[in-house]
């Protein structure tokens, strides 16, 4: 299989990203766009982090009950919560229901709130240069990096869960920190030249 096939409406995609409509949507409209902001950039992270051992269409799927669940992942909000939130969670189906996760979340939420410069200013500091092109495949990416486990360790530092160096390179990959959209893919870059 390609990695950058042609859709149904003629456009170039990276494979994955046409493998359902639900991934053609997110692929074109989301996947590698930058992404700032403290609560936006928390729900990304969150999610990925849900996302570990499993399905990323079924995260995406599950979104819209995430947050709903999560209080539109607002940080002061999910920082106060206590044991009857933690249980609520457990309780919901419409979400991923893993007391680790549902913890995890919990205690990222309190981290951010102790970051001076908040969440987004600290993701963002790990964001590689540009790369001169894009990959001509996935082969060429590497799931891990010196950026991603940079990030990952300096979240860890200060108290985050579930923030390895390979979902922290997921997150990069999502809120666009890196553009791995295959050469010939039709979603232009946002990134700065």
């Amino acid at each position: 299989m390609s990695d950058l096939v042609i859709g149904a409406d003629g456009l170039a995609r990276c494979a994955w990203g046409a493998s359902t409509p639900d991934y053609a949507v997110y692929h074109d409209t989301e996947w590698g766009r930058p992404l700032h902001g403290d609560d936006a950039l928390y729900e990304r992270m969150t999610l990925e982090a849900f996302q570990s051992g499993l399905s990323w269409l079924t995260i995406l799927r599950k979104r819209p009950a995430f947050r709903l669940a999560f209080d539109e992942f607002h940080i002061p909000t999910v920082a106060g919560y206590g044991d009857s939130d933690v249980t609520r969670l457990l309780a919901d189906a419409g979400i991923v229901r893993n007391r680790a996760k549902i913890e995890a979340a919990i205690a990222n939420a309190r981290a951010a709130l102790e970051l001076p410069d908040g969440l987004s200013a600290l993701l963002w500091s790990f964001a590689p240069e540009r790369r001169p092109a894009r990959p001509a495949s996935f082969s060429e990416l590497a799931p891990i990096t010196a950026e991603s486990t940079a990030m990952a360790k300096a979240l860890k530092k200060r108290g985050f869960r579930f923030v390895g160096p390979t979902t922290a390179y997921a997150l990069m990959q999502a809120t666009g920190m890196v553009d791995d959209h295959i050469v010939g893919c039709h979603v232009t870059s946002a990134l700065p030249a």
